[in-house]
């Protein structure tokens, strides 16, 4: 007879989910940082359990003069029920415990996993129902524009930047939902499984790779003449000198010259960034990686902002210019120091 008890390592890390679904009541759940130019400290709305935390009053007014609803708990039956479907779960993971039973185990993963859904599901259409029921008698009006803030990630809504990640309560949810999979799996003994299988181990690694290459940022657009340089605040005009940077949080900035997009970085140094783009100077505004770019430097180079910096995708190209600008060499390091 297959045994159908939990292991006593696995008791212990059950009440350390209970632990966490408790603690995560007391302190924010979710939060959408905006940034923009007006407001360089940024502003942060906090989603606790049971209220709505943060810049919540500045907000208000900014989602008034666009047409969007102001943000009231009372609007929400969510901050009513959710520390009670939390506090639930953390009776269940409890109870699972005490019983020791492999089946309530697993009722518990599925549940809560159905729950992740449900509330994901449930935000998408808060932040869906926000960003497009707008006031037509508003203050500003786009037509065509709507203002949903992004379910996770990174979006750019008219001048400010939204990103849309979780906070500490958020955290430990999903660190309670990772170690019920953990849990999971080591009482159903799917590693002994996947061991006897060597397709399946690659497969994983394959879908590993996978996912990290399908979440990484990808490069995005600058639009000629609409999109405004982040540093110098000048409309994007010429395709030849724009540069690109992507933060460690996706967050994307624009400049209309290199040194723009350097100068821009020394400013903001607490600020990491992973991934730079220049324009290829032979092409119609199209980025490259500065890592693998070949740059020219000085001579008759006239960028807008008279940086003085024009990059190559070639390497033949940047040799042809070279002598045609009467430039010289420099590597994206000197660039990037300069």
């Amino acid at each position: 007879m297959k045994n159908s008890k939990i292991s006593t390592l696995s008791k212990v890390m059950l009440l350390l989910v209970m632990v966490l679904l408790v603690s995560s009541v007391f302190v924010p759940m979710w939060r959408i940082e905006l940034s923009a130019p007006q407001y360089p400290e940024g502003l942060v709305l906090q989603l606790h359990a049971n209220k709505i935390g943060g810049d919540v009053e500045i907000i208000n007014g900014l989602n008034h003069y666009i047409g969007m609803k102001t943000l009231h708990k009372e609007d929400f039956i969510e901050f009513t029920v959710l520390p009670y479907i939390i506090g639930f779960f953390a009776l269940c993971a409890l109870a699972v415990a005490v019983v020791a039973k492999k089946k309530g185990l697993y009722t518990l993963f599925i549940s809560f996993i159905l729950f992740g859904i449900l509330a994901g599901v449930d935000f998408y259409r808060w932040n869906y129902e926000y960003g497009h029921n707008l006031d037509p008698n508003a203050a500003i009006r786009v037509p065509g524009m709507s203002y949903q803030p992004p379910l996770i990630g990174y979006k750019q809504l008219l001048n400010f930047g939204a990103y849309s990640i979780p906070d500490s309560g958020g955290w430990m949810l999903i660190a309670s939902g990772f170690l019920l999979f953990l849990l999971v799996i080591k009482e159903a003994n799917l590693l002994q499984r996947f061991k006897k299988s060597n397709s399946t181990a690659a497969l994983l690694i394959f879908l590993s790779f996978s996912f990290f290459s399908c979440s990484k940022t990808e490069v995005v657009p600058i639009k000629l003449n609409v999109d405004t340089c982040d540093f110098c605040k000048m409309t994007i005009a010429d395709g030849k000198y724009a540069a690109e940077v992507i933060t460690e949080k996706g967050r994307v900035y624009k400049f209309d010259d290199f040194m723009c997009m350097v100068h821009y970085g020394k400013e903001n140094s607490n600020t990491k960034m992973t991934t730079y783009y220049v324009n290829d100077y032979t092409q119609d505004n199209v980025l490259i990686t500065a890592e693998t770019a070949f740059f020219l430097s000085g001579g008759t180079i006239q960028s807008p902002m008279r940086g003085g910096i024009i990059a190559f995708s070639s390497e033949n190209d940047a040799k042809e210019f070279e002598i045609k600008l009467e430039a010289k060499p420099v590597t994206w390091e000197a660039v990037i120091a300069k």
